[in-house]
């Protein structure tokens, strides 16, 4: 007979979330993990099969918490240049709350861990991808409309505003200054006349 799991699923997966954005995947040994979550070694590989299964766990947290809400927002129907806006600010405002200067999962893991695992690499195009067409939607949406100019490709478009807001994270971890972040924002904006 199988023994029920004695811990909180979703609060280990969330503070593993934690404890890698602040060392990072290879930063992170399983007894900070265990540290972290405060469950011990053998219940994590039970219910995770590996450091591995538990870290894909966590950019699937880090997504719905993260990623999802922002699509959420793009999808809210509001004057492109003010959506758009404002998932750029909302960027900027997580870089300048948080600090601890947590890195942007989805960013540590592309640069840590993609090339040399495929479920991540998925994982992480999943993710990014799944932002960029909210974006492109609503560029296309409001180039169709007049509201913006139609001169440049949408996707062009919206992969410019992803890797802004990939550059605002990786900028923000080492200067989380609010001022300086923003103008990155105002230039991008600007490049969608």
């Amino acid at each position: 007979m199988a023994r029920v799991r004695e811990f909180d699923t979703e609060l280990a997966v969330h503070s593993a979330m934690e404890a890698f954005r602040c060392k990072g995947y290879e930063g992170t040994s399983v007894q900070d993990l265990v540290d972290a979550t405060g469950v011990g070694r053998g219940s994590l590989y039970g219910a995770f099969g590996s450091k591995e299964g538990l870290y894909l766990a966590a950019l699937e947290r880090y997504r719905q918490l993260y990623a999802v809400p922002l699509i959420d927002m793009l999808r809210a129907g509001a004057p492109a240049r003010d959506l758009l806006r404002e998932v750029l600010v909302a960027t900027v405002d997580g870089i300048v709350r948080d600090g601890d200067r947590k890195s942007c999962l989805i960013v540590g893991a592309s640069t840590e861990r993609a090339s040399q695992d495929p479920k991540v690499a998925a994982h992480v195009r999943s993710t990014t991808v799944s932002l960029e067409d909210a974006i492109r939607d609503v560029i296309a949406t409001a180039q169709a409309e007049g509201e913006l100019s139609d001169a440049r490709d949408a996707r062009d478009l919206a992969r410019y505003l992803i890797v802004t807001m990939h550059g605002l994270r990786v900028m923000g971890a080492t200067n989380p200054d609010r001022a300086s972040l923003m103008s990155v924002v105002d230039a991008a904006l600007g490049a969608l006349n």
